[in-house]
């Protein structure tokens, strides 16, 4: 008698089984890949900063309602009067609200005593100036380890190190502030702004004292920061060049927010302004 053989299964034929599979997949909705929103890392809520009272009271923040995820670099714009440094500071915590919120992350700075949004801003928090805002008596590297040393924690030298070679700092580091150029200033404040690696950076007009070159080795390194990093960075400027290196622009006139520009260019920003005139 002859072996039976299985029959073989036709071509084109698929195989049956009695087990399901671990997963399916629906052809007609397929999966949301989506990525999730970063969290927020500084919020406006209902904000108003009042400065006087009665009749002769002005308004530089007039109920605005602002968020700014982490990992994000966002410049305010405005002309003179705006609000936008007011803004700035009263994110920040270095000016209270008349009225509404203010939040990092998770802690509404509004709500804190002095003495907690000072430890706030020591440990979560990194400036930038205009002015620089470096103390004199102190070389360019203790200016830079500042935050670190008055919070009592060690520096991350590696970090430290990087941010040096970054700035091209290496040779001028025993240096008082007055023996350096205003370049190399606003550079050694820049480092001493990310040496802690605070959750977040506000910059207050940082290339206005810089000739252009200066100013855009500046821009290129907070860029450098966000994109590599993923430091969050808050800046207010007047100059359009300095705001097309952020991923967004909030306009702001008579205190509020008029406008809004996404993955802006100097084009857009110039041709923003300029609807924005009266």
């Amino acid at each position: 008698m002859e072996n039976e053989t299985e029959p073989e299964p036709e071509p084109g034929a698929e195989s049956q089984s009695d087990e399901q599979p671990d997963s399916t997949v629906t052809r007609d909705e397929p999966p949301d890949e989506t990525p999730p929103l970063p969290p927020i890392a500084v919020a406006a809520r209902d904000a108003v900063k009042e400065y006087g009272e009665g009749s002769t009271a002005v308004r530089a923040v007039d109920g605005i309602n602002l968020e700014i995820p982490q990992g994000h670099f966002i410049a305010i714009m405005g002309p003179s009067g705006s609000g936008k440094s007011t803004l700035l500071h009263c994110l920040a915590g270095l000016d209270d609200l008349t009225a509404g919120q203010s939040f990092i992350g998770d802690i509404e700075v509004s709500a804190l005593g002095e003495r907690e949004r000072t430890r706030l801003r020591r440990d979560k928090v990194g400036f930038i100036f205009q002015s620089f805002n470096l103390v004199p008596t102190l070389t360019a590297m203790e200016n830079i380890t500042l935050p670190t040393d008055l919070a009592k924690k060690e520096a991350d030298r590696q970090w430290v190190k990087y941010l040096i070679d970054t700035v091209a700092l290496n040779d001028r580091l025993g240096h008082m502030p007055s023996e350096l150029s205003g370049g190399q200033q606003q550079r050694v404040a820049a480092a001493r702004a990310l040496a802690s690696r605070p959750e977040i950076v506000f910059a207050d007009e940082p290339t206005g004292n810089l000739d252009s070159r200066r100013g855009s080795e500046l821009l290129q390194f907070l860029r450098a920061a966000v994109d590599n990093f993923g430091q969050t960075i808050v800046m207010v400027t007047h100059d359009p060049i300095a705001a097309s290196y952020a991923d967004a622009v909030v306009f702001l006139a008579d205190g509020r927010v008029v406008e809004e520009l996404i993955a802006p260019d100097v084009q857009m920003i110039l041709d923003t302004i300029k609807n924005l005139e009266p």
